[in-house]
C-alpha cells in the first residue's frame, strides 16, 4: 500500500470512530455539504469549505470578537438545537482550547461559541499529556481545527497547589508537572505561597507559556503544522473577575477572508 493510500486508510478508520463523514477526507471525492450555523462565522454554505476558507489568524480575531461580546453582556443568542442537528452528521470545528477543569472558566461561554465550534481538552491546571497531545493531533491534522488555544486562568487552584506544594492523593502527580514554572519565577519574590496572589498569577502565565512550549516539543506533528502556518498555537490568561482573555505572543488582528464575518 503506498504511503498515500495508508495515510487516507488510518484517517478514515479515525473519523469513522469519531462518527465523521470520511468521504469528506478522502483523496479525489467531493466533500459533503454542511450546513453553517446561520449568524456564526461563515455565510457560506458548507461547514467544511469554511472551515478551509479561513486561517488561523483570523479564526483567532473571532475569538477575541467572540470574548468582546462576553465581556460587554451582549454574546450572541445561541440556538443549541439547531446546532445539534447541524452538527449531527459530522463536525468541522475551526479550533481546539486546552484549558483548566475550573467551572468558573467555560471556554464555549467565554469565547462566545456554539456547539461544533471548538474542541476543548480540560483538566486541571491546563497541562498536556500523551492523552491530551493525541487528541489535539486528531483535532487539527485529522480534523482540520486551525487555532490552539492553552487557556489558563486568574485564581487557579491547581496553580495555588503547586506553589504550597499540596499533597493529594492523584493530584499530587499533577501537580508535579505545574512545578516547573513555580520555579520559573524569581528568587527575589520571597512569598512563594498561595496568599502572595501576584506571586500565583506568575506562576500561572509561566505555566501557560511552557504547556504551549511541551506542546511544540512533544508533538512533532503539531510542530510541523505550524511551521507551514497550518495552526497556529497561542496561550492566553482568563480572569475569572472580568471575564476578560489576554493572549501571549499572538499575532495582530486578520482581515477577515470573503464569505465570513467574526
Amino acid at each position: 500500500m503506498k504511503k498515500s493510500q495508508f495515510t487516507v486508510a488510518v484517517a478514515g478508520a479515525l473519523l469513522s470512530m469519531f462518527a465523521l463523514s470520511p468521504s469528506v477526507y478522502a483523496e479525489g471525492k467531493p466533500a459533503v455539504a454542511k450546513a453553517v450555523k446561520p449568524g456564526t462565522f461563515c455565510n457560506i454554505q458548507d461547514a467544511k469549505a469554511c472551515q478551509d476558507a479561513v486561517t488561523p489568524a483570523q479564526i483567532l480575531s473571532r475569538f477575541k470578537a467572540g470574548n468582546t461580546r462576553f465581556v460587554s453582556g451582549k454574546p450572541r443568542h445561541q440556538n443549541y438545537l439547531k446546532e445539534m442537528k447541524a452538527t449531527a452528521d459530522g463536525q468541522f470545528p475551526l479550533a481546539s482550547v486546552v484549558s483548566c477543569i475550573d467551572s468558573r472558566a467555560p471556554a464555549e461561554i467565554v469565547f462566545d461559541q456554539g456547539i461544533g465550534d471548538l474542541f476543548n481538552a480540560r483538566v486541571a491546571g491546563n497541562i498536556v499529556n500523551e492523552d491530551i497531545l493525541g487528541s489535539l493531533e486528531f483535532a487539527h491534522k485529522v480534523v482540520g481545527a486551525k487555532l490552539l488555544v492553552v487557556m489558563g486562568h486568574t485564581s487557579c487552584g491547581a496553580i495555588k497547589g503547586a506553589c504550597d506544594d499540596a499533597q493529594l492523593g492523584n493530584l499530587t502527580g499533577l501537580i508535579g508537572k505545574i512545578k516547573p514554572a513555580v520555579s520559573l519565577v524569581s528568587a527575589d519574590i520571597k512569598d512563594r505561597t498561595s496568599k502572595n496572589y501576584a506571586f500565583v498569577e506568575m506562576v500561572a502565565e509561566n505555566n501557560v507559556r511552557l504547556t504551549v512550549e511541551m506542546i511544540r516539543e512533544k508533538s512533532p506533528i503539531l510542530r510541523e503544522m505550524e511551521q507551514k502556518g497550518e495552526i497556529l498555537i497561542v496561550g492566553a490568561m482568563y480572569d475569572v473577575k472580568t471575564g476578560k482573555v489576554k493572549f501571549y505572543d499572538a499575532p495582530a488582528a486578520a482581515k477577515p477572508a470573503p464569505g465570513t464575518k467574526s
